[in-house]
């Protein structure tokens, strides 16, 4: 699990999500309002939705190109409930929330790493 949650607003422009990203040697990021998450760009977003913009990287907001309403799950949910939300929504990163709020990211691979018997049902979740 990821407790150090990069964040955006919807008006970052794609320019910075992507030094973002690049930065930190992340995957994804998460979009807020205020504390609460809206939407989540991953990398294959920025690239896939930014491009079908048509548009520089400067002149494209986050909130074109996030997947958005993002899918969330309780902090107090299980491992499994996260996995079957995965694969169920057909998602590779999902949002932890708390009271609303952000509290961290799980990935397919945080789980495998984290319950290798899991690994059948988020091998489904990673050919997406």
């Amino acid at each position: 699990m990821t407790t150090q949650v990069k964040v955006i607003r919807e008006d970052t422009t794609l320019q910075e999500v992507i030094a973002t990203l690049s930065s930190f040697d992340i995957n994804s990021i998460v979009v807020v309002q205020g504390k609460r998450p809206v939407g989540i760009i991953t990398s294959r977003d920025a690239l896939v939705r930014g491009f079908e913009q048509g548009l520089p990287a400067r002149e494209i907001k986050a909130g074109m190109v996030a997947s958005a309403p993002v899918i969330t799950i309780d902090q107090e949910a299980s491992l499994e409930e996260a996995a079957d939300l995965m694969r169920k929504k057909h998602i590779k990163h999902l949002v932890v929330i708390s009271n609303s709020e952000l509290v961290e990211i799980i990935s397919a691979m945080d789980i495998v790493f984290a319950m290798p018997s899991m690994l059948n049902t988020m091998e489904e979740v990673c050919r997406r």
